[in-house]
């Protein structure tokens, strides 16, 4: 396996950071705009507890995600 060099271990660690954000500022806007409370996300709670699990959002963004996938590897081959 081939080493890295500071200089190329640096530039891995900006873009990681740089996604982060940019994953972060994306749900904090969705969440604004209530996309992660559809119809089919399931909440539960009680007097001191809350659980919440987005099943419909999940479905959502899998098929949006599959649907990139497929268009990078379709426009890449070419």
């Amino acid at each position: 396996m081939q080493e890295l060099e500071p200089q190329q271990l640096a530039k891995w660690l900006i873009g990681l950071g740089l996604g982060l954000v940019a994953v972060g500022i994306l749900v904090f806007g969705l969440s604004k705009l209530g996309f992660f409370r559809l119809p089919g996300d399931l909440s539960f709670g009680g007097k001191n507890w809350r659980f919440f699990f987005p099943v419909t959002t999940c479905v959502l963004i899998s098929l949006v995600m599959t649907f990139l996938f497929w268009l990078v590897r379709y426009f890449g081959r070419k």
